[in-house]
């Protein structure tokens, strides 16, 4: 049955909603950043637990994030609340879950037993990793449904990037500059274990505070979003799943996107959770240095944005994307070379910020182009279908990259244990560092270049989708 969409094609959506929209992803970004980031150092550094272990239980725990997403994506999509429609219920829900977990999270006790302490992490981290496929899954799917304009998704995903790029650098900038100062009895801010208590507090209030800012601004599109509820009866079973994986596999176009989207995050994965040790032992940088490099790349990330808007729209969205892997490879390149340079490079922050501006300026379009496309793949099933399944669709994205990061951060405490890596120890071995190094150089470029092959076989261009969506009207 054809449900209609009364959102118009024109652009219609005010910069001030786009923004309340883009707001919640600061939540997301702050919650990712701070796990992504701190918590493999954390767990091994501070709370003495094998790295074997840690990149097992979150290998363990992002593959239950990922099953969980098309399930949460299918579920928001056959919502039918009067008062929340299909979205705004499972922002506020999700976004309290996150803050309490993550709170509880970073306090935990490092003189407790090894037992007690994996088993906290491991239950912690799968809470917020549920919390966070219940709020993230309709969270994302919300964004697709604004609007129907080629050119305003993008410009929709944009904001919401920078939100997210804000996010990740308030954790990695703020938040190394602030929480981990340097005193006389730890002068690696990061190996203080009460900065990371103070992050965890302001990480679940800034969380919050920045989701239930999207909810209300975002609620006054919930009569004209309710429109889009499917009126049919569909069932949350195993069977209608698999149902809609084997339509949405099908899909050519969203299996390019997907395997795409999910190798450059493959990339950021092994960046966001080897970064701290690498740049704390294969270049000896301080926790101010390292907020200034990371800061920095975050800080290009940030101001491109609105110049990946442009050129996606002179040069279309599959060229701009795969313009951004090619610089993204460049930026993964130069670090192999620092780590070969370790000897001239340690200590000085400088060397890095070539590295720092190649890599914010390259992966700044990935993450925002590919969610705008999704979209366009979302019109064009749509059109074969009758119906429009944003939650299933963006649910299955997620669940792909989740799937290729559970398997990354598996291999990278694993690695961590081969190159004998150890905690109690201020200066590791050099075969330690050589590694771990080019682990993060020459692991992401290939990756990278695993993404662009994958982007090849996608389709869709802007006349193509604008065919579409008017063959949907006539239907």
């Amino acid at each position: 049955m054809r449900y209609k969409n009364s959102i118009t094609d024109k652009k219609m959506i005010p910069m001030k909603d786009k923004i309340g929209y883009g707001s919640g992803n600061f939540s997301t970004g702050v919650i990712n950043q701070v796990v992504g980031t701190y918590l493999v150092f954390y767990c091994t550094a501070i709370l003495g637990i094998p790295g074997s272990l840690i990149g097992t239980a979150l290998s363990l725990s992002i593959i239950w994030d990922a099953l969980t997403d098309p399930f949460m994506g299918y579920f928001s999509d056959i919502t039918k609340s009067e008062r929340f429609g299909r979205r705004h219920q499972y922002i506020i829900f999700g976004s309290i879950g996150m803050a309490v977990a993550n709170f509880f999270l970073w306090n935990i006790d490092p003189d407790m037993p090894l037992t007690f302490k994996f088993s906290a992490i491991v239950l912690l981290i799968i809470l917020i990793k549920t919390f966070s496929t219940v709020y993230v899954t309709p969270y994302t799917a919300l964004g697709a449904e604004l609007s129907k304009d080629y050119d305003e998704r993008t410009e929709i995903q944009s904001v919401k990037t920078v939100f997210f790029l804000l996010g990740l650098a308030f954790v990695s900038v703020f938040g190394m500059y602030v929480f981990f100062r340097p005193s006389l009895q730890f002068p690696s801010g990061q190996l203080n274990p009460l900065s990371y208590r103070t992050m965890g507090v302001f990480s679940s209030l800034i969380t919050v505070t920045f989701a239930m800012y999207c909810h209300f601004t975002t609620r006054k599109y919930i009569p004209t979003l309710r429109e889009n509820i499917q009126k049919d009866n569909p069932r949350l079973t195993v069977r209608e799943l698999f149902g809609e994986f084997r339509r949405i596999f099908g899909n050519l176009n969203f299996r390019a996107l997907s395997f795409s989207y999910m190798f450059n995050n493959i990339a950021s994965a092994l960046i966001a959770n080897m970064g701290l040790h690498v740049f704390t032992y294969t270049f000896f940088l301080t926790s101010q240095q390292i907020a200034i490099v990371v800061g920095v790349q975050f800080a290009v990330s940030i101001v491109s944005q609105p110049v990946w808007y442009k050129i996606s729209e002179r040069f279309d969205k599959k060229p701009a994307v795969m313009m951004g892997v090619f610089i993204s490879i460049a930026s993964c390149l130069l670090f192999a070379f620092l780590v070969a340079i370790r000897e001239e490079a340690r200590g000085s922050v400088l060397y890095f910020i070539p590295f720092a501006v190649l890599a914010g300026f390259g992966t700044s379009g990935l993450y925002t182009i590919p969610l705008s496309m999704m979209a366009d793949v979302i019109d064009l099933d749509e059109l074969n279908t009758g119906k429009r399944s944003e939650g299933s669709y963006y649910g299955f994205l997620t669940m792909f990259y989740k799937l290729s990061q559970s398997i990354t951060l598996f291999i990278i405490g694993w690695i961590l244990d081969l190159v004998r890596f150890n905690p109690d120890l201020d200066f590791q071995m050099e075969s330690t560092v050589i590694i771990i190094g080019l682990v993060i150089g020459i692991g992401s470029a290939v990756s990278f270049v695993a993404s662009f092959l994958s982007l090849k076989a996608y389709g869709l261009n802007k006349m193509s989708v604008i065919e579409i969506q008017k063959k949907t009207k006539t239907n």
